[in-house]
Parts: structure tokens; C-alpha cells; sequence
């Protein structure tokens, strides 16, 4: 990504020569639904692709200029025809207000000759109320009006929406691309572990070491391996896991998908190679002959099911207190 935020990610090259394709045959999508995984920046092309539409005398390639006024004023986060619609805080939904707000100023013309964007993340976490009023922009677009969605999770938006958009799916990049562009970003740090931390997402890659996450998904994961050897206080570390704040649950949960999976693998003996965790295979593998794989899957499923519950009201107290007492059972009964 360059300093002035005009280029997109190098594993990005294939989609943004499809968005500016749009601009050039003059066929920008009135609604274009971006979906893919975390961390591998939606958000940025998005930006990326909302600047050259913005800009006042693009490129020849239909890029941003960088210097024009709209594009001055994008910096500056103060450009009349770009609008951002996100809830207020982190995990929040988005509500009606919000799109009511949306809708009266789509109802005026655009302010520049250019285009209007609108980015709306997470899509998904629109309210009922509120995707149901947001319909009714997708039925009748205004002017030079171009409006972007992104999700992580398009399936839980509602049909009527995803029929009414163009879609764009950002595939997890090419593992070898990803690789040469962590090691560029990360000096000090495993980058390979990292990657295969996030899953194959670079950005979320790069947060992880940021944030020093291998070391306290090491020692999360020394406490689990307590709880299966039935020395660990599962209520007061159902506490500890929920208070704190260096990392986020559904992270946690992600990590004890994985370590499940991997589990699941070594009681197959399948290819070690495709494990999720290789630096965790020696003690996985000293849990895996002393499962029961009808109990593993259905633990399995419960952890899946607890990952899609975090965005609702569910006591998270409760939930994680619930998932170590059979992982207890399973491992220490």
C-alpha cells in the first residue's frame, strides 16, 4: 500500500483492473456488494476504487490524480459526496436512523460533477428496519450515485439486497504473494506462523504481530491444555478470557476452531502439512489418541455455533464457560 493511499494491495491488481474497467466503459455498478474474508482489505480497495470515482481529472487508467480538488479533499475526510455508514461502535449493529439519515442525502444531487459514494461496513450488520429501509435506495438509485457493501458475511444479508447489487467477491490472496508482502512488514516476527494465524489474511497478519498475538495465543492455549488435564478453575478463567481486552473473542474462538480441527486431522492421521497449527502439533497430538471423534465433532459444532451467537446479545460470561466445561468432559472424563 503506498503512503498516499492511491494504490491498492499487490494480491488486489486482478479486482481493481475489474473496477476500473467499469469506469471506463462508463458502466459503474449502482450497488456493488464486496465480500470476502477479514483482513484482507476490502476496506482499502474500496477506498481506493471510491477516490478515482471522486476525483475530478483522473488518470488515463481511470485512477485517482491525487492533487485534484476532490481528491485534496478526500484527504481531509471532508468531501461533501463521500459518505461512510458503520455502526457506532465495534460489533454494534447499524440502525434505521442511520439509513434515514442516508436516504435524505441521496435525495439531493451530487455536489461535484463527479460521482457520490457510499461505503456502508459492515453491510451485514444492518438491522432489520434498517435493511429494509436501505431497499428502497437500491430500488430507486439517484444520480451518480455509486454504493459499496462490505461484508464478511454476505449471507446474512437479506436476498432482496443481494439480488440488487453486483457482487464482488476478494478471494484470501495467493500464499506466496502474502508471504512477500509480510516479510516486508514484519521483521522481527514468524511470518509464516503469522499467516497461518489469520488464516491466510495478510492485514489481519500483520495486526496479529502488531499486537504481539502469537505470545498470548501461546499462553491461551497452555491454559486450555490445563483445562483438558483438569487443572484449571474453569469459572475464573472463563472470567479472565472474557475481561480481556488485548484480544478480541471471536479471535479466541477462531483459534479453538482450529485447534479442534487440527485435532480432528491428527485422529484421522491425515497429512500434517495441512495443519492450521503446526507449532501446536506435539501437544495436540498427545490429546488426539484420547478423543472420541462423535464427541470432538459435536464440540466442534458448539464452537462454531458460539462464534455466530457473539454478535448477539449472548451473556459471553456464560457461553465461555460453557464451552470449558465440555471441553473438561470431553478431555477428563
Amino acid at each position: 500500500m503506498s503512503v498516499s493511499g492511491l494504490t491498492v494491495y499487490p494480491w488486489q491488481d486482478p479486482l481493481w483492473q475489474q473496477l476500473l474497467e467499469y469506469v471506463a466503459l462508463q458502466r459503474v455498478p449502482q450497488a456493488l456488494l464486496i465480500s470476502g474474508s477479514a483482513g484482507i482489505g476490502k476496506r482499502h480497495l474500496a477506498e481506493v476504487y471510491a477516490r478515482s470515482l471522486l476525483c475530478h481529472y483522473p488518470l488515463a487508467d481511470h485512477s485517482a490524480c491525487g492533487v485534484c480538488q476532490g481528491c485534496k479533499l478526500w484527504v481531509a475526510q471532508t468531501h461533501p459526496d463521500y459518505i461512510l455508514i458503520e455502526p457506532d461502535e465495534p460489533g454494534k449493529g447499524i440502525g434505521i436512523d442511520k439509513i434515514r439519515q442516508l436516504i435524505v442525502k441521496l435525495a439531493l444531487k451530487p455536489q461535484f460533477s463527479a460521482y457520490r459514494v457510499v461505503i456502508i461496513e459492515p453491510a451485514d450488520l444492518m438491522n432489520t428496519a434498517a435493511a429494509n429501509a436501505f431497499l428502497k435506495s437500491l430500488e430507486e438509485p439517484t444520480e451518480r450515485t455509486c454504493l459499496l457493501l462490505l461484508t464478511d458475511k454476505p449471507a446474512r444479508l437479506p436476498a432482496t439486497i443481494r439480488s440488487r447489487c453486483q457482487s464482488l467477491h476478494c478471494q484470501t490472496p495467493d500464499k506466496a504473494i502474502a508471504m512477500k508482502w509480510l516479510q516486508q512488514q514484519v521483521v522481527k516476527q514468524n511470518p509464516e506462523l503469522l499467516l497461518s494465524l489469520a488464516q491466510g489474511a495478510p492485514l489481519l497478519a500483520r495486526q496479529y504481530a502488531e499486537n504481539n498475538l502469537p505470545t498470548i495465543r501461546e499462553e491461551l492455549f497452555q491454559n486450555w491444555m490445563l483445562v483438558a488435564e483438569g487443572k484449571a478453575n474453569l469459572i475464573a478463567l472463563a472470567e479472565q478470557w472474557q475481561k480481556q481486552d488485548k484480544l478480541e473473542l471471536s479471535v479466541l474462538l477462531k483459534w479453538m476452531i482450529s485447534w479442534i480441527a487440527d485435532l480432528t486431522k491428527m485422529a484421522y492421521r491425515a497429512d500434517l502439512h495441512t495443519l492450521q497449527n503446526p507449532d501446536l502439533k506435539k501437544y495436540l497430538q498427545a490429546l488426539a489418541g484420547r478423543l472420541e471423534l462423535k464427541q470432538l465433532y459435536a464440540f466442534y459444532d458448539a464452537l462454531l455455533e458460539a462464534h455466530s451467537q457473539l454478535s448477539s446479545q449472548i451473556n459471553k460470561q456464560l457461553m465461555l464457560e460453557q464451552l470449558l466445561i465440555r471441553w473438561s468432559q470431553l478431555t477428563t472424563g
